[in-house]
């Protein structure tokens, strides 16, 4: 599949307005079969739909874990004659992400940029989630370098997405070299960079890395998740240290989160 990146058309009905919120309305409860309905009876009636219909489809597709349908929407575009934007080829992107469709996600993401001089964080970040997901956490460090090459600055959701790819992937010392990156260039972390920092290093054998970085977290203010406790908790267990372990799981009682069985 070719795109050409661009506005689309300018539709505006109230009608079309409706649409593309009960078609959201449907993603957002994973029933993208409706959603799918909804934009087929509309081409069916009116013989066609505006860019912002089929993005939202594409979205909904996406939502129910449909990425081949969601890509085949942004195949249909073409033939609307209508040109795919930005936005929905970033919804198409997250779709083969929540599937682990990492090669689906480069492949689009090289086509949007072949077709747009202006690249968007958004994809970016959503390509470099597909790839961790899929246990390829070389390929997300890639990407993320490269936001620089195409004058983009990395934010919280891209470096998140590259610290969960080397959660995935093991790569405990990788995964802290990014936090500290996030620190350096002043782009604010969040519970994600947290919990996906803990559980690298938990799952690395790192419990007193998990500790310190539980430590930043009180010190930056963020409520410790059950993710957070659960990672710092097991840590502590891997590395015979039962008194931290008891220490945090206490702390998990008073705020009561839910653990796993411990």
């Amino acid at each position: 599949m070719r795109l050409q990146i661009g506005v689309g058309h300018q539709r505006s009905p109230s009608s079309a307005t409706s649409l593309t919120a009960d078609i959201r309305r449907y993603g957002d409860a994973k029933q993208w079969n409706a959603a799918l309905e909804l934009l087929r009876r509309a081409l069916k009636s009116r013989g066609q739909a505006d860019n912002i219909i089929y993005n939202a489809t594409i979205s909904a597709c996406g939502k129910g874990k449909q990425w081949e349908q969601a890509l085949s929407l942004l195949g249909e575009l073409t033939e609307a004659r209508l040109k795919p934007t930005v936005v929905g080829c970033s919804a198409g992107i997250g779709a083969c992400a929540r599937v682990g469709e990492w090669q689906q996600a480069v492949s689009l993401l090289r086509q949007l940029l072949g077709a747009t001089l202006e690249p968007d964080i958004i994809p970016y970040s959503a390509t470099i989630n597909a790839c961790g997901k899929a246990g390829r956490w070389r390929q997300a460090l890639m990407l993320l370098c490269e936001l620089e090459e195409v004058s983009l600055e990395s934010n919280t959701i891209s470096y998140n997405a590259g610290i969960s790819a080397c959660e995935r992937g093991g790569e405990w010392q990788r995964a802290l070299s990014l936090l500290g990156e996030l620190g350096a260039a002043k782009v604010p972390q969040d519970i994600i960079s947290y919990s996906s920092g803990i559980s690298a290093c938990e799952k690395g054998g790192q419990w007193q890395h998990a500790m310190s970085l539980l430590r930043e977290l009180r010190a930056a203010k963020l409520q410790m998740d059950t993710i957070c406790c659960n990672s710092g908790i097991s840590a502590c267990e891997k590395g015979g240290e039962w008194q931290q372990a008891l220490t945090l799981l206490g702390e998990s009682r008073e705020s009561k989160l839910e653990l796993d069985a411990v």
